[in-house]
């Protein structure tokens, strides 16, 4: 038999102790790799998570105080007021009853009304800054700015020759000079905003915000002949030639017509607004989030029109202020590329109440032959502004 010592039996058959300490410190240095592989903040992540849960816990990674957003916004316009602009009238009709006391016998069939003016995608940019403390409180400062919201309309000319007739209140009557020529009518929109907001965060889901905010709302209505007069209508002297004869005189130069109308109205509203902000889902890096703003507003608006009668222009002005009403809302889908920067696409809508649109100032308008008074603005209108945008956030 052979006898073996304590010490033998130990080193062919270690205890079950030293296993444990052996397999224990395997799993450390294993770890401890792993986290080195993954870099410092996964390192930071495993240590959490082997923290026995009663102890303290582990102070937060710092987070973004301060988010810069830039976007490329694309917006349409519907809600022009209800203006006739152009009616039509048989051609055989004789200029003087045309323009005279008997205009009430030839009223005109209505062809084109300022309601069909609408404006198709404009683009403009929103740039934006915004601070939040970790108590959840913040405060953002926001531009907006659409120049270039515009529609044109076209009518005539007819076959066989119809009078094309604009009315506004007073004598003022204009007709295209031959028949050849189209009347044209165009209109410009322009969009501002600059506002301030105080923000606080009722859940990591929901913020409220109250601010101060400028909107300037620019509108110009134009009506234009075209192409231009072969020589002065010399016609109209006569009085009681119909659009069939009146022809322009041959050899004559070409006369420049000015627009016949155009009315500008600005809109400044100033006002305090108030605000919801929800992510209403969110999945992975993606996440949809709504927005809803609603203020009150001063709106000191003013229009200015300058009338051509005998290629000769008049200008006439008024001003105002009153209440106006503003609401705003917008659904967002964000993507998170990376731990800063977030890719935006948003759905947007404005929508204006209390507002001076440039087609409704022609009934504030009163002409004589050789005057042009403006007796008021109407600020009664209302429009909205709708489309969509996307840019990108870059938090640091």
């Amino acid at each position: 038999m052979t006898v073996v010592s304590a010490s033998q039996r130990n080193r062919r058959h270690p205890r079950p102790a030293r296993v444990l300490c052996g397999l224990a410190l395997a799993q450390l240095l294993s770890t401890a790799a792993a986290a080195d592989d993954r870099g410092p903040a996964a390192a930071r992540a495993s240590t959490h998570d082997e923290r026995p849960l009663s102890g303290p816990s582990p102070p937060s990674e710092p987070q973004s105080r301060w988010t810069l957003s830039a976007e490329t916004i694309l917006l349409g316009r519907s809600g022009t007021s209800h203006q006739p602009l152009v009616s039509l009238v048989p051609g055989n009709v004789p200029w003087l009853t045309l323009t005279g006391a008997n205009t009430s016998n030839t009223p005109g069939v209505e062809v084109l009304n300022s309601s069909q003016l609408g404006q198709r995608l404009a683009a403009g940019a929103r740039l934006s800054l915004a601070y939040r403390d970790p108590a959840g409180y913040g405060l953002a400062l926001s531009y907006v700015g659409v120049p270039g919201l515009k529609a044109v309309r076209s009518t005539g000319p007819e076959i066989p020759a119809q009078w094309l007739v604009m009315k506004a209140p007073g004598s003022f009557w204009q007709t295209q000079d031959y028949s050849y020529q189209s009347m044209v009518w165009r209109d410009d929109t322009r969009l501002h905003s600059l506002e301030a907001e105080a923000r606080v965060e009722l859940s990591p889901r929901t913020t409220l915000s109250l601010g101060v905010r400028w909107l300037q709302l620019r509108d110009q209505l134009q009506g234009t002949l075209t192409p231009d007069d072969l020589g002065e209508p010399a016609w109209k002297l006569l009085g009681a030639v119909t659009l069939p004869n009146a022809v322009p005189l041959a050899n004559s130069a070409v006369v420049v017509n000015p627009p016949f109308w155009t009315t500008t109205t600005v809109n400044n509203l100033y006002g305090l607004q108030v605000g919801a902000r929800s992510e209403l889902w969110q999945i992975g890096r993606l996440s949809v989030e709504g927005l809803v703003k609603a203020g009150l507003y001063d709106n000191r608006s003013r229009q200015t029109t300058v009338v051509s009668m005998a290629k000769q222009l008049y200008p006439a002005s008024a001003a105002t202020s009153a209440a106006a009403f503003v609401a705003e809302g917008r659904l967002v889908a964000k993507y998170r590329l990376t731990g800063s920067v977030t890719l935006k696409l948003g759905f947007d809508a404005l929508w204006f109440d209390g507002v001076a649109l440039a087609p409704a100032q022609i009934q504030k308008v009163s002409t004589t032959q050789t005057s042009v008074s403006a007796s008021g603005v109407d600020h009664r209108g209302t429009t909205l502004l709708r489309g969509m945008s996307f840019g990108l956030d870059y938090a640091f």
